[in-house]
C-alpha cells in the first residue's frame, strides 16, 4: 500500500529509461518508508538487494553480502574476504544476468555496511567507476536513514565518488494531507481534528501511523502504542537517535536543550545548555540534525550578527519532551485520562506552530503566493519598560514587498479576537515596523485549527488560513 510519494517513484521509474548507468541515493529519517518505497517502486524486481548488518563487523558484513550474493544465484560458494572481492563477486553475477535490461541494485542501509577502515567506500567507488560505468544498463540505488552519511561519504568524498551521484532522493516525512489518505487506506475512522492530533503526536512518520489500529480510537491507540507497557514505541526515543548517528551523546544532548525552548535557541546559548562544545563538532551535529528534519534553522533580519538560531521540529520528539521524559512506569490509559487537562492544551498550541511550520506550502498557496520568495523566522522584542515585549509566531517577508505577521491558535472553537487580544495584535505591528525599519506592507493573518469567530475585530485581520487549507495537497 503506497501512497503518495509519486514524484519519487516517477524519479526511480525514469532512471530505467536512461540511456545509461544511472547511481542514486535515497535518504531521510529512520522510519519515513524509504525501502518500501524504493521495492514498491521496482516492484521488488532487483538483479541484486542486499540490506546491512546493524552493529555488524566488518567480517560479519562480508559474510552476509556473501549469503545474499548466493541468493541472488552466485555460483561461487567462497565469502568474500574484502569488499574489494565482494562487489568483484557482484559484478560477476551481474554480468551472467543477460535475461533483463536495467539491472536494478539495491543496497540498503549503506552506512552500516560502512564499518571502521573496512574500505567499504574504496570498494564502491571502484566498483562504479571501473566497471558500473562502463555499461549502460546498471541502476545502483543505495539508501540509508543517516543523510550525513551521503554528505560526508558520497557527496563530499574527495575521492572517485565525488559527484557521481546522478540523482538524490530525500524521502520527506508526510504532510497531513498525506496522512490523511493513508488513514482511510488503512481504514482508519478519523475526522481532520483528530488527524492533527495524531499528527502532532507521531508526525508525518508514515511507520508509526501503520501501528494504529481501526477497531480503537485514536487516545486507545496512542496509550498503547507509547504508554502501555511494552508498547510499540515505548523505547523509540532512544532507538531513532542511535540508528542514525554512531555516536549519539551529543545529539541527545543539543536535541535535549532545544526541547526546552519553544521558540529556539541561538548557538551560545545552545552551548550553555547542552555542554556540547563550540567547535567544529557541534557545527556538523546541527547540520546533520537539520538534514534529518529534526531541527531548523533561521536567521532574523537585522541580528545576523548573533548567528543562526535553531528550532526542535520534530513532532515525535517533543512529545516525548513533553509526557515521556522520564517517566518509568506511565499509567496505561495516560493519554484518554489527560486529553482534558490545561497540561494537553498547552501543549497543543506548540505543537500546532510546529505544524504550521511543516505546511508552509499550503500556507502560501492559500495566501496566493505560492510562487513569491519568502524569508521564514520567529521574532520578538524586548521592550526595556518591562512589559514583557513582543514576539511573533511566523514572519512571513516576502519579496513583493508584503510581511504576514502570522498569529497561530489551537482552539477546540472558533478563535475569537477580543477587544484586549487585537490591541495586542496593533502593538506587534507597531513595535515590529518600529524596530526593524521595514518599509514593506504589514498583513496580519490568523492561522487556526478551527477558525476564527467573525466579529467587529475580525475586519482587522487582512487574512486567515484555516485547518483545512493545512491538508491541502500541493
Amino acid at each position: 500500500m503506497l501512497v503518495g510519494r509519486e514524484q519519487e517513484c516517477n524519479d526511480l521509474h525514469l532512471l530505467l529509461e536512461s540511456d545509461k548507468s544511472e547511481f542514486v541515493a535515497v535518504y531521510g529519517r529512520r522510519r519515513v518508508g524509504k525501502t518500501f518505497l524504493i521495492r514498491e517502486a521496482y516492484e521488488y524486481r532487483f538483479a541484486f538487494e542486499h540490506t546491512g548488518l546493524k552493529d555488524g563487523t566488518t567480517a560479519q558484513q562480508l559474510r552476509e553480502f556473501g549469503e545474499s550474493l548466493k541468493r541472488y544465484g552466485m555460483r561461487r560458494r567462497r565469502k568474500p574476504r574484502d569488499w574489494q572481492m565482494a562487489f568483484g563477486m557482484l559484478e560477476e553475477l551481474l554480468s551472467s544476468r543477460t535475461d533483463m535490461g536495467k539491472k536494478v541494485v539495491f543496497l540498503d542501509e549503506c552506512p552500516w555496511m560502512d564499518t571502521p577502515r573496512s574500505g567499504f567506500i574504496g570498494a564502491l567507488d571502484h566498483f562504479w567507476n571501473g566497471w558500473a560505468t562502463m555499461r549502460k544498463d546498471i541502476v545502483l540505488v543505495i539508501c540509508g536513514s543517516a543523510a550525513s552519511w551521503v554528505a560526508s561519504k558520497i557527496d563530499e568524498d574527495v575521492g572517485g565518488l565525488h559527484n557521481r551521484l546522478t540523482r538524490h532522493i530525500y524521502l520527506r516525512p508526510f504532510t497531513l494531507h498525506e496522512c490523511d489518505l493513508f488513514a482511510k487506506a488503512k481504514g482508519l475512522v478519523m475526522n481532520r481534528a483528530q488527524t492533527l492530533e495524531c499528527y502532532m503526536i507521531l508526525g508525518g512518520v508514515p511507520y508509526y501511523w501503520d501501528l494504529l489500529r481501526k477497531d480503537m480510537g485514536l487516545a486507545q491507540n496512542i496509550d498503547r502504542m507509547l504508554f502501555a507497557r511494552g508498547g510499540d514505541l515505548n523505547d523509540e526515543y532512544d532507538h531513532l537517535y542511535t540508528a542514525l548517528f554512531r555516536k549519539p551523546e551529543p545529539y541527545l544532548k543539543v536535541v535535549g536543550a532545544l526541547g526546552t525552548k519553544n521558540i529556539g535557541m541561538s548557538r551560545n546559548e545552545l552551548i550553555e545548555a547542552s555542554g556540547v562544545t563550540g567547535n567544529g563538532k557541534l557545527t556538523r551535529i546541527l547540520k546533520e540534525l537539520e538534514q534529518c528534519d529534526f531541527i531548523r534553522s533561521y536567521s532574523v533580519p537585522g541580528k545576523e550578527k548573533n548567528g543562526c538560531i535553531y528550532q526542535l521540529m520534530d513532532n515525535f520528539t517533543l512529545f516525548y519532551f513533553r509526557f515521556m521524559y522520564g517517566i518509568r512506569n506511565p499509567m496505561p490509559n495516560f493519554w484518554t485520562a489527560s486529553e482534558t487537562t490545561q497540561r494537553v492544551r498547552i501543549w497543543c498550541g506548540l505543537a500546532f506552530e510546529r505544524v504550521a511550520l511543516q505546511h508552509i506550502a499550503q500556507i502560501k498557496r492559500k495566501l496566493g503566493i505560492a510562487g513569491v520568495i519568502t524569508r521564514l523566522y520567529a521574532w520578538r522584542h524586548r521592550d526595556d519598560d518591562g512589559d514583557g515585549g513582543v514576539q511573533i509566531d511566523l514572519v512571513m517577508e516576502r519579496d513583493d514587498r508584503v510581511t504576514n505577521l502570522c498569529e497561530v491558535k489551537y482552539t477546540a472553537s472558533p478563535f475569537e479576537i477580543s477587544d484586549e487580544y487585537d490591541a495586542r495584535l496593533r502593538r506587534k505591528r507597531e513595535v515590529y515596523v518600529r524596530e526593524t525599519g521595514t518599509r514593506n506592507a504589514i498583513h496580519l493573518t490568523m492561522i487556526s485549527a478551527n477558525g476564527i469567530k467573525r466579529n467587529a475585530n475580525w475586519n482587522d485581520i487582512q487574512s486567515e488560513v484555516t485547518l483545512d487549507d493545512l491538508f491541502a495537497s500541493v
